[in-house]
């Protein structure tokens, strides 16, 4: 038992070795060396029972090895740990693998476990002042208190500005998330035994037996397959990221608008945020997100419209009947009466599909008369949905089933006033009001499905249109010519194909989405991205292609900016198109412009990535004020620093002044979903974030930069777009060694995701995906992407003029942008290891290009040590 406790003690945690070695700095409520050494404990025994005791050994001399050459920064220690590893036969080297990668996941649920637990504590003690004065966290009540106590801004200012704004986050199938679902499950239900094992209140029994829950997941976890054996298709990744509406969304939505309502009344605002103030919203690119990926059909973009309308329909159903058992009042308004009546004389005698309330319900209860009618609408809208993704066809008539937001809000809001204006608003307050909240934020469709098509495709399409109809080559046009013809369609009315257009596979799919379109409800859609949008004919045309189509009600067309080269021009382009009258009378004053993280780091690097993201905001702002149009920007954010990743509230409080102005759209990836959707209270804390950190970007701006400031970051973004450049796109032998030196290829092939790692599968570097990029350097933990540039940029400055570095500093201490930019990077440098990057230099790299593997980390440390 002693040498069991003494070898969890080596193998706890890095954070649970700090807390070991200085006991007098950990707090009371600190379990976290607890918790590791239960879960290691648990696991070490089933790896012996499974794989016998010398395997148990190899494993903790392995571990130990890596704990003190990690505490000493010995290069011996990783040569001997490189020796026991490579001794090792193929099967036991993948279950001391398979080891660590759980021991890993283990000691990450601890921290969890840990951090929950904390905040507990500290909201029973009513103590928040560390958090709410961190940089990463956003506390609704203490952001409302700061903009009424400290910027002075009237109670009243802040609540309209509040019911006035939205953040719409849209869950992208990006394949960052490697953890299947089914592991995923596993640690969710060891993080609950963890955590009531340490319940105050617990008895020997509970804990005996949560012990075994505890033991029992634990093995389950290390018997499951890591691996992903077929690759999941967009409706796998639909239903993976809508599970986390049925988990946590669903009921954290209403659960955080009482939250606000409180923090409202604390500033003394006694009214609550309206139903139908749209706070937060959700979208989503699941199955609709074509650039790309061929996997993703029209028939796919059809069946996960269906799906989450099915979905939708079925959560409501779900809840009516606790809403019918909540409102059994007999006193109503003459309006509801009239209509409960009528309902009544006209409702069938009884329906024994029904588990509650399947008799037919007396007048005297009018509020369950009204709800008894939409209980049995979402039961046909439900049905009706599940018919036609099933079968293609369906028997229930739309006439019965809810087709729009609005007929299935006028019940509700039928009952809502009647109990207001019986002096029942207390009983309104309740479920009803949660109810209507998720009416409004989820709709009838869980989520709007947003297309995403690359430009090129339309390209295609309007090309074969204006072939066939014996007027030119349209991709042969210039621009001016393009827009010309754009326009004169647009505003005539005249067909402009027929069936006998010549189709190609290619120009067959893009017309099929948009009939897909033009056939779905219009509330299950949300936006027309166009990836790779350079000029407004790439706009125009996705609008002529919908009115051919006969899309009803068109998308809004949101072109997507994404290289360096994009970016830059991209403020021109959209003035060029605001300046085009029939595209002004279309938008009604609201535009929405993408811009996107991940190209433009893997083109430019982040350094001077992030600086073009930043002028290309205020820019496209400037140019929409001149046009009198709300720009809402797109923010196509990954989870990752070199994918535009980092902490939300830094994120948003970091953007340009007037750039968020209320209206926020982001994407949610990969398995930054997990993260911010996991749990209930991951669910509370995320929505939490965006609206704290979106209402006070919006009414305390960050400081514009100093003209000085811009004149030093633009020359510095010149030199790290060329050192970086110099590197990734003209070393002649860059992609020999990027290939040999990280896991890129082996990653293309893992299961991840739909779509392919790359864009086209011949090419180097320009066409792999950002994903794959960023993941290959990761995984050496040399984070390339992130730093390279930084250095030779610094040391220009600085080799320029001494004095460029207090500059630097008064830079860093007050505009946000850079403080983050240089913070972000600082964190990579601490979880990078040169010293691994290197020993996989000498496992997998030919002699020939070591030198090449020596230089580039000879200017991580050069670059290291001129930021730090």
């Amino acid at each position: 038992m002693a040498r069991n406790a003494n070898n969890v003690e080596k193998l706890a945690s890095i954070d649970a070795h700090l807390r070991l070695l200085a006991p007098s700095k950990v707090s009371e409520d600190d379990k976290l060396v607890e918790y590791d050494a239960l879960l290691l404990d648990r696991f070490l025994d089933i790896l012996q029972d499974l794989h016998g005791e010398d395997l148990r050994e190899t494993v903790q001399e392995c571990y130990e090895l890596s704990a003190e050459y990690e505490r000493k920064n010995n290069p011996q220690k990783l040569e001997e740990l490189g020796n026991v590893l490579t001794s090792l036969d193929p099967g036991d080297s993948i279950v001391v693998a398979s080891s660590f990668s759980h021991m890993l996941n283990l000691a990450n649920l601890a921290e969890e476990v840990q951090i929950a637990y904390r905040r507990r504590i500290k909201r029973k003690k009513g103590d928040f002042a560390d958090e709410s004065s961190a940089t990463t966290e956003s506390d609704i009540e203490e952001t409302l208190k700061r903009l009424v106590v400290q910027l002075k801004k009237s109670p009243e200012e802040v609540f309209d500005a509040l019911k006035n704004q939205t953040v719409d986050l849209v869950f992208t199938a990006h394949p960052t998330q490697s953890i299947r679902r089914s592991l995923l499950q596993k640690h969710g239900r060891i993080r609950n035994c963890l955590a009531q094992l340490y319940a105050k209140d617990i008895t020997p029994d509970d804990k005996q037996e949560l012990d075994e829950a505890l033991q029992r997941e634990i093995q389950a976890a290390f018997r499951t397959d890591e691996i992903r054996r077929t690759p999941p298709t967009p409706q796998d990744e639909m239903r993976a990221g809508m599970s986390y509406f049925h988990e946590t969304i669903w009921k954290g939505v209403p659960k955080f608008l009482r939250r606000v309502d409180t923090a409202l009344k604390n500033i003394g605002i006694h009214e609550r945020v309206p139903y139908n103030a749209p706070l937060i919203q959700f979208s989503s690119w699941m199955g609709g997100d074509r650039d790309g990926n061929p996997r993703v059909t029209p028939e796919v973009t059809r069946d996960v419209c269906l799906l989450a309308r099915m979905m939708a329909a079925n959560l409501y159903y779900s809840q009516i009947e606790e809403l019918m058992f909540e409102l059994s009042m007999w006193r109503c308004s003459d309006e509801l009466r009239v209509r409960a009546n009528e309902l009544h004389r006209s409702s069938k005698r009884d329906a024994k599909h029904y588990i509650e309330f399947w008799k037919k319900i007396p007048p005297n209860e009018p509020y369950r008369v009204i709800l008894g009618d939409v209980r049995d609408k979402l039961y046909n809208t439900r049905e009706r949905s599940r018919q036609l993704l099933s079968n293609g066809i369906s028997d229930v008539p739309e006439e019965t089933t809810f087709t729009n937001v609005e007929q299935f809000l006028e019940p509700l809001e039928l009952c809502y006033r009647s109990l207001c204006s019986c002096g029942d608003r207390p009983i309104a307050d309740g479920s009803l009001l949660d109810f209507l909240r998720q009416v409004s934020t989820f709709g009838l469709s869980l989520v709007r499905l947003d297309i995403r098509q690359e430009s090129d495709r339309h390209t295609d399409v309007i090309d074969a249109i204006t072939k066939h109809l014996g007027i030119g080559s349209y991709r042969d046009w210039p621009e001016e010519k393009r827009q010309e013809w754009l326009l004169s369609e647009l505003r005539g009315k005249r067909p402009l194909f027929g069936p006998d257009l010549p189709q190609t596979e290619e120009i067959a799919d893009v017309l099929e989405t948009f009939h897909v379109i033009a056939e779905l409800p219009s509330d299950n859609f949300g936006a027309y991205i166009i990836s790779m949008a350079t000029a407004p004919s790439d706009v125009l045309a996705v609008e002529l292609l919908q009115r051919e189509c006969r899309v009803k009600n068109p998308l809004r067309v949101v072109p997507l900016f994404e290289k360096l080269a994009d970016l830059e021009a991209a403020p021109a382009a959209v003035a060029r198109l605001f300046s085009i009258d029939w595209y002004r009378n279309r938008i009604d004053g609201k535009q929405e412009v993408m811009i996107g993280y991940s190209d433009s780091g893997k083109d430019a690097g982040r350094l001077s990535a992030a600086w073009q993201l930043y002028k290309a905001q205020e820019e496209l702002i400037k140019v929409a004020k001149q046009h009198g149009v709300k720009l809402t920007m797109f923010h196509g954010r990954g989870g990752t620093v070199g994918r535009g990743g980092g902490p939300t509230h830094l994120a948003i409080l970091s953007q340009p002044p007037d750039t968020v102005h209320g209206s926020l759209r982001v994407t949610i990836q990969g398995e930054v979903i997990e993260q911010s959707f996991g749990e209930e209270h991951l669910c509370f804390r995320t929505l939490q974030r965006f609206t704290a950190a979106t209402l006070e970007h919006g009414m305390h701006p960050p400081v514009s930069p100093k003209p000085e400031w811009r004149a030093l970051l633009d020359e510095m973004a010149v030199i790290a777009t060329k050192e970086y450049r110099s590197i990734v796109f003209q070393e002649p032998r860059f992609v020999e060694y990027f290939r040999l030196a990280t896991p890129e290829l082996e990653y293309g092939r893992m299961n991840i995701g739909s779509r392919p790692s790359k864009r086209k599968p011949s090419g180097g570097i320009e066409s792999l995906r950002a994903i794959p990029w960023i993941f290959a350097w990761t995984q050496t933990r040399f984070h390339l992407p992130v730093w390279l540039g930084f250095g030779a940029a610094f040391k220009h400055i600085f080799e320029k003029d001494i004095n460029n570095l207090h500059t630097l500093q008064e830079m860093y201490n007050k505009w946000p942008f850079f403080r983050v930019t240089i913070d972000l990077v600082e964190m990579v440098f601490a979880k990078g290891n040169p010293s691994i990057a290197a020993l996989y230099d000498k496992l997998l790299v030919s002699e020939e290009l070591w030198s090449f593997g020596e230089r580039l980390r000879a200017n991580y440390e050069e670059t290291k040590r001129l930021l730090l």
